[in-house]
This record gives structure tokens, sequence and C-alpha cells, in this order.
């Protein structure tokens, strides 16, 4: 079954502050469609090309909040639990102030950490993600219709720009309307902070720019979140289609930066096998629900 990823928005974004990311690491990918109660047809992409410029041609920046939620689910889970825990988890934003908007999905891809489902937030502060897990009706969402379904989930928060622009930063607009989330959790190691860390982050982010065709939007940061303090980086990418994602990955550019991680940041994926923790890389690609709260 595929799931379908939502959004949605809030009514005002105030100016943000600067302040300096702290840590996280992760990578996930997931498919998303519109809030059509029919599925959408998948966006077709037959060519990747190399511009130096974003899909939002506005240079001007807005600070935002993303929020990281993976799961593992119990093998027991039903369809209809599943749509239960999923229709809960995304209505949830229509109870607090703060969501700029949520995607959310089943992980179709097998992963060494065996997290089955993702949920995805914006928010416009790090006050508004406070807010967020101290929300009453968020902790009887976990208590009453998450947790009997799961049996863990990690939390990753991060602090990151994107264009000052009211799609870009609701995640609205035919741009959307479709595609895959592609999360990156990253575990550096103190020796691999630094220079060759800002380095990798820096090369995937010029992969955004360079790939406006393939990708939506991008975002990264440091985790701030103290329960997984295991994680130090995350990058969230947005791309317009599994066929754009797989012509990513499969890139020559991608591949160059992947060395980059390796080489520069003794960086590891959670797929291999290693004694070395300097950096833990885990990636996942779910299929968003359809027709969720609807």
């Amino acid at each position: 079954m595929l799931l379908e990823a939502l959004t949605s928005t809030a009514p005002s974004f105030p100016s943000f502050r600067r302040q300096c990311p702290t840590t996280l690491s992760c990578h996930v990918s997931f498919d998303v469609s519109g809030l059509n109660t029919r599925r959408n047809p998948t966006m077709k992409v037959t060519a990747c090309s190399k511009v130096e410029s974003s899909s939002f041609p506005l240079e001007k920046k807005r600070k935002v909040v993303e929020h990281v939620c993976l799961l593992k689910a119990k093998q027991v889970l039903s369809d209809k639990d599943e749509k239960d825990m999923l229709d809960y988890l995304y209505t949830s934003q229509y109870q607090m102030r703060g969501i700029v908007a949520v995607s959310l999905g089943r992980i179709s891809n097998d992963n060494v950490e065996n997290y089955t489902h993702a949920v995805f937030m914006r928010f416009q502060t790090k006050e508004d993600v406070t807010k967020f897990y101290e929300n009453p009706f968020y902790s009887k969402v976990l208590k009453e219709h998450v947790m009997p379904y799961c049996h863990d989930l990690v939390n990753v928060d991060y602090e990151s720009e994107v264009e000052d622009d009211m799609l870009p930063i609701f995640r609205k607009g035919e741009e959307f309307n479709y595609g895959v989330e592609f999360v990156h959790l990253f575990a550096f190691d103190d020796s691999a902070l630094g220079a060759p860390v800002e380095d990798a982050l820096a090369s995937l982010e010029k992969l955004r720019k360079e790939f406006p065709s393939l990708i939506v939007q991008s975002t990264q940061g440091s985790n701030f979140n103290l329960s997984s303090k295991e994680y130090t980086h995350a990058v969230v990418t947005r791309f317009r289609s599994s066929e754009a994602f797989e012509i990513f990955l499969g890139s020559t550019e991608y591949r160059d930066v992947r060395r980059l991680l390796i080489h520069a940041s003794y960086f590891i994926c959670l797929q291999l096998t290693s004694s070395s923790r300097a950096i833990k890389w885990l990636w996942m690609l779910f299929c968003p629900i359809l027709n969720i709260g609807l």
C-alpha cells in the first residue's frame, strides 16, 4: 500500500533569529502525494540538467525548524491500525500552533535499524517544537494511537533555511503534490566534526542547486534534540518523483559527494559492517499513504 504524505499551513510566520545548529544525523526517503482522494500520476523525469540555480529563484532566506520522527512498528500492525496511527499523527497539527507543514508515510526500503514509518514536520521556531513535545494532545496521540502499534521511535530536530516565499516555506504548490522525501541521518564522531563535515554537507547543498530538475527543496542542519544525541546532522531532500530520486542516486555528482563523505569525514553507511564508529548513515525510502485525514 502506498502511504500519502500531506501538507498543512500555519496562519502566520514570524521572523527567526539565527541560532547555532547542534547535532543530528539520518538519511530517509519517501514518496509523497497531494491531498487528492485518488492517486496522482507519477511525475516523469527523463533527464537531469545541471544548473546553478534552485527551483525557487528567490535569494532571500527564511529560518525554519525541521522535525523528523522515525517509528518501528510491530510486525502485527494491520492496515486499519496503520491508517489510524498515521491519521492521528497527521491531524495533530490542527490541535496546536506552529506547525508549518507535515509529510508522513511508510518506509519502503530495508534498513538495519528496522524503522518502518517516518514523520516529517516543519515548525516556525524552536519554541514551537518545545511546545509541540509538551502538548497534552500530542502526548495522548503517542500513548493511545502510536505506541500501542510501535515498540520504538526516535526524534531529531534541526534548524535550517528555505527560500523566503509562501510556497517553499509551507511546502505548497504543484511541485509539492508529488515526490519522494529523502532523509539522511548522520552520526559524526567528534574527531570528524569541523571542516571535513562542513565540506561534505556543503557539497550536498551544492547538489540541490545543480539539479533543480530533480530536487524541489532540501534542508540540512545540526540536531538539537537531546533525546537523540547519537545523531549529529540531518538532511531532508524533496525529490520530484521516485524516478528523479533514482537518477540522483546514480549520478556521478552524488557518487562524488558520497566518496567525499567516506574519505574526508570517515563516513560509514549503516548498511556496511565496520568497527569504526566515526559516522553512521541510515537511509530509508517510504511511500506516502493516500486519503489520510480525509
